[in-house]
């Protein structure tokens, strides 16, 4: 069986070794830093509407408010169209109080805040999704000659939604369709989940998470290959199973706690050695 082992017993790593049985065949250390919020998406409100910037002040439950730029505003956010010939006031179209769901571009820096967008993001395995945008998408310029004509084909096989756009990343280069149709379903699932969420509670609020070491690490290394996920730590534990729960509830059953105190879970799967002769 393939498995994802997750070492979280120490503070200043988080280990994730995928294993066949007991053979190890990838390995990731994340280092948890500082709390980020570049990603994160947040329901917030409009503080205060500025003209000559052509621009709003979010709160989102940051000390400092955000800043948000006409240019970022998806128009599904207008309380009114503007006429055909109409010069774009953003005084018409945006009132006070009204609320948002934004995402962090770019984190506080000095005294400014944080720099906000209501086009939002969400970065998976193989593909990145812009579920309000389809103005947007196509294939990494980091991929290029056949390689990007092929991951191109692989996304115009996806059935995409008409209102949606889609990035193929590096690492869906060589991926099969089977797999990149998981990515977006797991995508799609994501954002469903977050207007799910939206809904239920008034603003300001941390709707969906980005930074999160152990989400990160089964957003990117979880497929349906996996039998389970072992997790040696009771809060990182809890914090995947409400991830899956969120996004991919029926592989919830294969989240499971280690609970062996007397062996460590890397030890079980003699995974250290593994480690020590690889590295």
């Amino acid at each position: 069986m393939k498995r994802m082992l997750v070492n979280a017993t120490q503070q200043e790593e988080l280990r994730v070794a995928m294993v066949d049985g007991q053979k190890l065949y990838d390995l990731d250390i994340e280092v948890p830093s500082r709390q980020q919020r570049k990603a994160n998406i947040y329901k917030g409100r409009i503080t205060h509407i500025e003209p000559s910037l052509e621009a709003t002040f979010i709160d989102y439950g940051a000390q400092r408010h955000g800043f948000l730029p006409l240019k970022e505003i998806s128009r599904e956010y207008f309380v009114r169209e503007p006429e055909d010939g109409e010069r774009l006031q953003i005084r018409d179209v945006l009132k006070e109080g009204q609320e948002i769901v934004v995402q962090v571009e770019k984190e506080e820096r000095g005294t400014k805040g944080a720099a906000l967008t209501t086009f939002i993001s969400l970065a998976g395995r193989f593909l990145v999704l812009m579920p309000n945008n389809s103005r947007v998408g196509g294939v990494s310029r980091r991929i290029v000659g056949e390689d990007r004509e092929i991951v191109r084909q692989s996304l115009a096989d996806l059935d995409l939604p008409d209102e949606m756009g889609c990035i193929v990343r590096t690492a869906g280069v060589g991926r099969s369709n089977e797999e990149l149709k998981w990515d977006l379903d797991y995508l799609l699932s994501v954002w469903e989940a977050i207007k799910q969420v939206v809904v239920k509670r008034a603003s300001p609020f941390l709707v969906y998470q980005e930074g999160s070491a152990v989400v990160r690490a089964v957003r990117d290394h979880f497929s349906n290959e996996i039998g389970e996920v072992l997790i040696d730590d009771p809060s990182i534990y809890e914090e995947a199973r409400d991830f899956v729960g969120r996004v991919m509830p029926h592989n919830l059953n294969k989240i499971k706690f280690y609970e062996d105190a007397t062996v460590p879970l890397f030890t079980r799967f003699q995974i250290e050695n593994q480690i020590e002769s690889a590295f």
